[in-house]
């Protein structure tokens, strides 16, 4: 139950063991995200806004600083802390779901009482890891590209296909995939679940990590579907988050009430 309205209790909810998904379960989620944004798609395009512009402010100071390989960790980056996107969206399908008013005020009074609960922590450690993993992946370019090649990297895309840069994109396309894993075992169900029910952030990603145990390989699909949506939807100048991001974000909510189902 979402507070919304109310005062939280000081007890924890009880959860329901996770159920097993599959694969007709992501596209009828995709079905009901897609329809989700389509009815109000005000809110969608929002929340996405606030990440097409972030990006656009972030490609700025790259390229009129002459270091433009710095976009790259982002991008490889951006599944990482693209959940905590979602959340406003979670309340606008939560309120259609249950047939509530579709109230601005309401909605963002939702997102921002958020504060006062376990979200800021899950906030945390998706910072905490997104910021590791521009940390490695720094290192990683200046242990095979060296530092002469940070210079001269955005004027050649050569240099990231052959010898040592075809050799710093496997591994680093590797570490990151690990990083993905993680912080999507963590969130998928995790956040959500925190908007939904009175629970602290670590039974959250425990509960998160046994709802991707339980049905591995349909969550396997389901990171990889994300992760490819949103590399696309970042290369026409991030316009494409616009439509992507909240698409999977009202999809999400989905995906978790079908896993929570009890």
């Amino acid at each position: 139950m979402t507070q919304s309205d109310q005062r939280l209790p000081a007890y924890p909810d009880e959860l329901p063991e996770p159920s097993q998904i599959a694969l007709s379960d992501l596209s009828d989620a995709l079905a009901r995200g897609w329809r989700d944004f389509r009815r109000v798609p005000a809110y969608g395009l929002g929340f996405s806004a606030f990440y097409v512009l972030g990006g656009w402010a972030l490609a700025s100071v790259a390229f009129a600083s002459g270091r433009a390989w710095w976009l790259m960790p982002f991008i490889l980056g951006f599944p990482l802390i693209a959940p905590f996107a979602a959340v406003g969206l979670y309340e606008v399908s939560r309120r259609i779901e249950a047939g509530e008013p579709l109230e601005t005020a309401r909605i963002l009074r939702v997102v921002f009482e958020q504060r006062n609960r376990q979200i800021p922590s899950m906030a945390m450690v998706i910072l905490m890891l997104f910021i590791f993993w521009v940390f490695v992946a720094h290192t990683v370019f200046a242990v095979f590209m060296g530092v002469s090649a940070m210079t001269n990297i955005t004027s050649s895309a050569e240099v990231l296909l052959q010898g040592r840069g075809l050799a710093m994109l496997i591994l680093g396309t590797v570490i990151g995939g690990i990083f993905a894993a993680v912080l999507f075992s963590f969130t998928v169900v995790g956040l959500p679940l925190l908007l939904d029910k009175e629970v602290d952030f670590i039974t959250a990603i425990i509960t998160s990590c046994q709802a991707v145990a339980a049905s591995p390989g349909v969550m396997a699909v389901w990171a990889a579907l994300i992760a490819g949506a949103l590399f696309l939807a970042m290369l026409p100048a991030f316009l494409g988050l616009l439509i992507v991001l909240p698409v999977l974000g009202h999809a999400s909510w989905h995906i978790y009430r079908r896993v929570m189902a009890g």
